[in-house]
């Protein structure tokens, strides 16, 4: 099991990352005792997990690519996958992206953050989270006593989808085989599902994301401690939910530490 390593930012710091998520600054000690009330009122409820399986959205039926039509994936190292990920034509999203959106951050983290798709700042620039919806989410790291660099950040599929709709069924379907191999070679502890489509997607489920919440998951497939929170710019436009967030991040870093 890798080591745990928590990078945390001095006072001023901290409280500045809190101030951005909308949270006033605690004394530990009462935080201590919130946690206990919250523990006592709402234990995290892992689900049990299912045999390996390839997630799929929700309402469709797995339905990887043929070998004989799309290149393997299964088996590749890090560059070799990040290499097939910038040449990808698995679906027709090749046609109009700038480029593939791999990922950033340590390909060994204990995080593994999964948002939805790039968008248009994503494509052009060519990394997940960034904009105004990143400096969020660089907020919510650093309120958790992380960082981009401590973590890892990647999406569900890695081609923009014109306009910034959702993606369909068939380009998830397409691009999973490259998260779950992410998955594989990074090994992380736990995943934070970062909006809907990340957390209906990976845990096969219609629920909406507010039920979701507030519990630990079991990614199928993989058995890994899966955490469910609002995407940022969901927050952009709701900033009161903002306090949710953080109570995620709290369930995920008391997660990690009690090794769930």
């Amino acid at each position: 099991m890798k080591e745990e390593v928590i990078t945390v930012g001095n006072e001023a710091r901290r409280r500045a990352y809190l101030d951005a998520l909308g949270i006033t600054a605690w004394q530990r000690r009462e935080a201590n005792a919130e946690s206990a009330r919250e523990g006592e009122t709402a234990p995290a409820q892992p689900m049990a997990t299912p045999p390996p399986q390839a997630p799929t959205s929700p309402g469709t039926q797995p339905s990887d690519p043929s070998p004989s039509s799309q290149p393997e994936v299964a088996g590749l190292d890090w560059s070799a996958l990040t290499e097939q990920v910038a040449h990808c034509q698995r679906c027709r999203l090749h046609e109009t992206r700038t480029q593939g959106v791999f990922g950033v951050g340590n390909p060994e983290a204990d995080w593994l953050f999964i948002g939805e798709a790039p968008g248009a700042e994503e494509d052009r620039r060519g990394e997940p989270f960034v904009g105004r919806a990143g400096q969020l989410l660089d907020a919510m790291l650093h309120a958790a006593g992380q960082s981009r660099d401590s973590v890892y950040i990647a999406n569900i599929i890695k081609s923009r989808p014109p306009k910034n709709r959702d993606p369909k069924p068939e380009e998830i379907a397409a691009c999973l085989p490259y998260l779950r191999r992410q998955i594989q070679l990074i090994q992380p502890r736990l995943v934070m599902l970062v909006g809907r489509v990340s957390a209906q997607t990976l845990l096969d489920s219609t629920a909406p994301l507010g039920r979701l919440r507030g519990q630990v998951h079991r990614l199928p497939g993989f058995g890994i401690p899966a955490v469910v929170t609002y995407h940022p710019a969901y927050l952009l436009r709701s900033p009161l939910e903002k306090r949710k967030v953080w109570a995620d991040l709290r369930l995920a870093r008391k997660t990690l530490e009690e090794g769930m």
